[in-house]
C-alpha cells in the first residue's frame, strides 16, 4: 500500500542518497534508512536519551544524505521526504493492527 501510495517518493529518496533502483528489495531498505533516519531526528531533538552509537549512526546517515547536496534545500528536501514515508509507514502499520 504504502509503495503504491509513495513510489515517486521512494524513488526520489533513492536518488538522493545514491542508491540504485535496479536492485532487489530497494523499497525495503529506503524504508529501513527513512525508519532510521526518523529515530536519529527524535534523539537528537531530544526526545529520546542519548547512547554514543546511536549519535554516529545518526551522523552516518546525515553524511549520507548530504553527500552531492550543493545547498541545505536539495538536503531538506530530502530529509522532509524520508519524514513523510517513515510517518506513512507508521501510520498504515498502525492501522493494520
Amino acid at each position: 500500500m504504502l509503495l503504491i501510495d509513495r513510489s515517486n517518493e521512494f524513488r526520489i529518496f533513492a536518488q538522493g542518497i545514491g542508491y540504485p533502483i535496479n536492485t532487489n528489495n530497494w523499497e525495503l531498505i529506503v524504508l529501513n534508512f527513512c525508519l532510521d533516519f526518523v529515530d536519529c531526528f527524535n534523539v537528537m531533538s531530544g526526545e529520546n536519551s542519548l547512547d554514543h552509537n546511536q549519535i554516529h549512526k545518526c551522523m552516518t546517515l546525515i553524511r549520507q544524505i548530504a553527500r552531492g547536496k550543493s545547498n541545505m534545500t536539495e538536503m531538506t528536501h530530502i530529509e522532509n521526504t524520508a519524514y513523510l514515508i517513515a510517518e506513512d509507514f507508521k501510520s498504515i502499520y498502525k492501522r493494520m493492527e
